[in-house]
């Protein structure tokens, strides 16, 4: 098992042309950010959670989920009111009918 940098993340992250494969391509991608956008909160919690993952050796899998959550900060999701329709309303018993 690698240890340290070198440890790969169990799904790759895909960033346009590039791939992140190890914990040093995210540190280097975040490394590589402008200085406005690096200091955004989503990517100083990615690199927190990437240096915990480092330190600690825990999941990489928490890494990539910051990585991915900084990465997409600026989506967000369109709010349907209407929802889901409840299944009530629309079913008739056979005794009914």
């Amino acid at each position: 098992m690698k240890t340290g940098w070198r440890r790969p993340f169990e799904d790759p992250i895909r960033i346009g042309d590039r791939t992140l494969a190890t914990l040093r391509d995210a540190g280097e991608y975040i490394a590589g950010l402008p200085k406005k956008e690096h200091d955004a909160p989503e990517w100083l919690a990615a690199m927190e959670a990437l240096l915990l993952v480092l330190e600690r050796g825990g999941p990489t899998i928490f890494a990539r989920i910051g990585i991915m959550r900084a990465l997409n900060r600026h989506y967000v999701p369109g709010f349907n009111p209407k929802g889901k329709e409840p299944h009530w309303g629309r079913r008739k018993l056979k005794r009914d009918q």
